[in-house]
């Protein structure tokens, strides 16, 4: 049923440290008052918008997507302090109202970061009148420039400003009020109706929730502290008027504005005008150039005669069973329309190699990938190391491949700066992220701004437990001292800690993605400017892929500087080294490990894998594998068993023959998910493709795949290899047991 309220003004902590409610929380608190539609307008950007518009599809909420944007006194340009004080603009809400409204909505927020940023990212009138079309405008809270207007006495000033919006948002600008109990507010209402009535303006009631129930304002206004950097008990410090600034009922929202014409029912008017979605599902990937004298012009042509060639360089021939490979691999890629996607990596890697940057041998799934290896993005043998394909690229599950790259450190950004010139400047961007308050974090926080001292404040902190991700809920039932605490004289400290824990604290860079789009970035996503001069996507890495947008990790490691620093060195003294073709069985080298003497091998030098390598004396490049996948909470404790078996000291069994030709380089132990995929695969008949399905269902505890899955293994290892039921059962059992802990091997 339709509600004949919604709320049109509201943020959530993606309007960084002012909004304190989650977007999950924003949406849960609709769904509890019964609403069926909401609108979230952050300040000034678009954080939140895909993961407020797939949770709000997910609880059945209409989204309306908005933004209160600051409005430049003047031009977007003048960068200057006023005469009159104050910060130069003005508040306005903007809903987005059909797609192409979104897509303004998405400039407009650009070009306020861009080009308008002072202390605040704003937009101007010239911007407005250009992105004008599919939005609808309210007049904005007392900061915006009509109320601001009449509150100074300048009427005719009010009207010019509420003639100019209402020309430029013809019939879809509106009159907002609000009222939370602030005296300027209740005047504004009166001044508002005056208004109406002289210029048939329509009026619209909002109610600008930063937060979810009334009791949250404090933790709020602590939360306000945080972000403006000042005591709670610091008296010229900002804060709200009122404790009123969250999801009212419909029947307060009635109650307050009950006399106000047209305030309720045009809330309604305006959520029912807007209809549009965002398209997700779809892969935008931008046109590789390909060059003007190829014989193929067609992409999945062009590729195949680049990895045929560079199969046929890397193992000296073209054998049945690398054609094969080759071939069943193209065509995946060729069936999910990702050969684009392979040539633009390969071109960018090609590029670095050809300009002595130096690339990694491969990092994740993607070394499973003969393409890959044939084109030159990885450099470890999918063949010898008996990597898979399916690990990397499943035909049953279509979804954007991911090549993580690393590269040297020091010369990354030339990379980056590559990429630029082949697709445009405005075609690719570096990729937002966002810090959270986690416990320890929110605590630190909570107890400054609260004015408890570094030591008291370092020691409730240190009551919370290590473990990785923990939540302040999983800490007091862990930890008695912490529970005593809040429950004497931290209690307040801990509650508006528990409010705001995991919310959003700051925006940064993500450490390696780039992403690319096939044309201007704004027309599928809006761009942010940081303090610092760098320009990202305002969507995360996550909502990037939401979109279907190609995004690439381009990692920097001191690593590969070191190790390319290293070559220069002994080339001086004239000795010449082909790092992607060194041997991997010199023995002098496993001694090395043997004898823990690993500081500075990346992986291979903490104190705890160092002691584990003089007991494994490790003697072929596969126990080096192993060990890297081994070490790492959960199969670290099956390290001591891995070593035993490989000295004799413990005796190695299979519970059937198939098993010792894939578990055999491992000693019968399970250590990688692409053993789980063979298993599946050789003992019980799966394709690799519904293998990986398997291992992804262990992996992730998906109990109802699990079951049927279970049922289909038990009944393939009789139908293939006539294995009595109790003997599948127990292979089924034994894969499932270590798939929660199996290593991706291609990237070991």
């Amino acid at each position: 049923m339709k509600s004949e309220f919604v709320h049109l003004h509201n943020h959530s902590d993606y309007s960084l440290l002012d909004g304190a409610q989650t977007v999950q929380t924003l949406v849960n608190t609709i769904d509890d008052l019964g609403m069926d539609s909401v609108a979230l307008t952050e300040h000034g950007n678009m954080f939140s918008v895909i993961p407020y518009y797939k949770s709000a599809q997910k609880a059945g909420v209409k989204p309306i997507i908005g933004c209160e944007v600051y409005v430049a006194v003047g031009s977007r340009f003048e960068k200057k302090p006023r005469s009159d004080g104050g910060w130069g603009n003005n508040h306005l809400v903007l809903l987005a109202q059909n797609y192409t409204g979104y897509q303004n909505l998405m400039k407009l927020v650009t070009h306020g970061y861009l080009e308008g940023f002072y202390y605040r990212p704003r937009i101007d009138m010239e911007l407005l009148k250009k992105h004008s079309e599919g939005i609808i405008c309210l007049s904005g809270c007392l900061k915006g420039e009509i109320p601001e207007k009449m509150l100074k006495d300048d009427w005719d000033g009010a009207k010019k400003a509420a003639l100019n919006f209402a020309e430029i948002f013809e019939n879809r600008f509106y009159l907002e009020v609000q009222n939370h109990g602030i005296p300027d507010e209740i005047q504004n209402i009166q001044n508002m109706k005056k208004l109406s009535t002289e210029l048939n303006l329509p009026m619209v009631c909002t109610n600008d929730a930063h937060y979810a129930k009334h009791e949250h304002w404090e933790a709020h206004d602590v939360h306000i502290c945080l972000g403006t950097g000042k005591d709670r008990d610091d008296p010229k410090r900002l804060r709200y008027a009122t404790p009123e600034f969250y999801f009212k009922t419909q029947d307060q929202m009635f109650d307050m504005f009950k006399d106000v014409p047209g305030a309720i029912e045009n809330t309604r008017r305006i959520a029912d005008s807007i209809e549009f979605e965002i398209p997700m599902g779809d892969y935008h990937l931008p046109n590789f150039p390909i060059p003007k004298g190829a014989e193929n012009s067609n992409p999945d042509e062009y590729l195949k005669s680049l990895c045929v060639e560079g199969v046929k360089n890397r193992y000296g021939d073209y054998s049945p069973q690398l054609e094969s490979r080759l071939n069943h691999e193209l065509n995946v890629i060729k069936k999910m329309g990702f050969a684009g996607y392979f040539l633009i990596t390969a071109d960018f890697v090609k590029y670095a190699k050809d300009n002595l940057i130096p690339v990694g041998p491969g990092r994740g799934s993607a070394a499973g990938s003969l393409v890959s290896y044939s084109l030159g993005i990885t450099t470890i043998d999918p063949i010898r190391h008996k990597l898979l394909f399916e690990r990397f690229l499943n035909p049953d599950r279509i979804s954007m491949p991911d090549i993580d790259i690393d590269f040297c450190i020091e010369r990354r950004g030339e990379v980056i700066d590559y990429i630029k010139s082949q697709y445009g400047e405005n075609s690719v961007t570096q990729i937002i992220t966002f810090g959270k308050m986690k416990a320890r974090q929110v605590v630190r926080d909570v107890g400054r701004v609260l004015g408890y001292s570094f030591g008291e404040i370092d020691k409730l902190a240190k009551m919370i437990p290590t473990t990785l991700n923990i939540t302040l809920d999983e800490a007091l039932k862990q930890s008695p001292e912490l529970l005593t605490a809040s429950k004497g004289e931290y209690k307040e400290l801990l509650d508006y800690s528990k409010v705001l824990e995991g919310m959003n604290r700051h925006a940064s860079i993500h450490a390696a993605g780039v992403v690319i789009a096939p044309g201007e970035l704004t027309d599928y996503v809006p761009l942010y400017k940081s303090s610092q001069g760098d320009i990202t996507s305002q969507y995360d890495m996550k909502g990037l892929e939401d979109l279907g947008l190609l995004k690439l990790d381009f990692l920097g490691l001191r690593n590969l500087t070191v190790i390319d620093n290293a070559i220069k060195l002994i080339e001086e003294g004239g000795k010449k080294i082909d790092i992607e073709n060194i041997p991997l069985d010199d023995q002098d080298v496993y001694s090395l490990f043997t004898k823990g003497l690993t500081i500075g091998v990346f992986q291979f030098e903490s104190s705890g894998m160092r002691e584990f390598l003089k007991k494994l004396k490790p003697t072929a490049i596969e126990d080096l594998i192993a060990m890297n996948a081994l070490y790492r909470p959960g199969p670290m404790n099956n390290i001591d068993d891995f070593i035993k078996r490989k000295h004799g000291k413990k005796r190695i069994q299979y519970l059937h023959p198939s098993m010792e030709n894939i578990l055999q380089e491992t000693y019968g132990i399970i250590v990688y998910q692409e053993q789980v995929m063979q298993i599946a695969n050789e003992i019980a008949g799966f394709s690799l493709a519904e293998a990986d399905i398997m291992r992804r269902a262990m992996g992730k505890k998906i109990k109802k795949l699990m079951d049927e899955l279970k049922i289909k293994f038990i009944e393939g290892a009789k139908k293939k290899n006539n294995i009595e039921p109790e003997i599948g059962k127990q292979i089924y059992e034994l894969i499932e047991k270590f798939a929660e802990y199996g290593f991706n091997k291609s990237h070991s």
